[in-house]
């Protein structure tokens, strides 16, 4: 199964912005694992400018697109630096790949990015892909990282999309303003009514929310691409959700309804 895993800033960090060392050496042995077991593991991660925030000292994540940019190019350093060394203690490649959103709009550069990574597949190594934050000014469709790993998932022929973040799914409203609010287990059709669901705020740390979710669940499902949003806390939940056990929110890949 080719599987593409979007990894929440969330996820990634403590809420200090500090990278959470624990969980992310545990994501990473997982998906080793699920990549020792057969699986093509492809890697959509956020957290490069929250990383380089923090390396270079800054109080808060900046605002100002100049200084996003140059948290980025250092925290890009750092991101690859953690993965390249944890996925090398269990004996796989990773690969970095950034990209812009003209990347993907042109036909020239879309097509050289997937020769790239089905070759990268082929090789046996595992891409880490990312939105090249030091040179874009423009996020790619509607910016997030929700996006991007649909977009990549789409482009890359994938059996199944995970987004993995601090929320456990999709309810009917906030749960934690609304103590009736319904969890949904499963999304057949991505219906005005389930779209609706998508309003509110994002993650404290990130800059999705449940409205890039369900768009990235828009992008999957209509190229016939299973999705799940699932909390990432317990990063095992990757194999629960690989082996078709009942976690977090499923979209099945099919057209929406309108």
């Amino acid at each position: 199964m080719r599987i593409v895993v979007k990894i929440g800033t969330s996820t990634l960090a403590h809420a200090t912005g500090k990278i959470n060392l624990r969980r992310v050496e545990e994501l990473c042995r997982t998906m080793s694992d699920l990549k020792n077991a057969g699986h093509e593991i492809i890697l959509v991660s956020s957290g490069a400018i929250g990383m380089g925030a923090g390396k270079l000292g800054l109080r808060s994540r900046p605002s100002d697109m100049p200084s996003k940019q140059a948290a980025a190019a250092v925290g890009q350093c750092e991101l690859m630096y953690v993965y390249d060394k944890l996925f090398g203690e269990y004996g796989h490649t990773v690969a970095q790949i950034l990209l812009t959103g003209e990347d993907i709009e042109d036909d020239t550069r879309r097509t050289n990015f997937r020769n790239t990574l089905f070759r990268l597949l082929e090789f046996g190594a595992l891409p880490v892909v990312n939105e090249n934050d030091t040179v874009a000014t423009k996020e790619i469709v509607i910016g997030d990282n929700d996006t991007l790993s649909a977009v990549v998932a789409v482009n890359a022929e994938a059996d199944l999309l995970i987004l993995l973040s601090d929320v456990d799914g999709l309810y009917t409203g906030d749960p934690r303003t609304h103590e009736d609010a319904e969890f949904l287990s499963e999304v057949k059709a991505l219906t005005p009514e389930i779209l609706s669901l998508g309003e509110g705020e994002g993650s404290a740390l990130g800059t999705g929310g449940m409205r890039t979710k369900l768009h990235a669940a828009e992008t999957a499902t209509s190229a016939g691409i299973d999705m799940v949003i699932a909390n990432g806390s317990r990063p095992s939940v990757l194999y629960d959700i690989v082996e078709g056990r009942p976690c977090g929110t499923k979209f099945s890949g099919r057209r929406k309804e309108i």
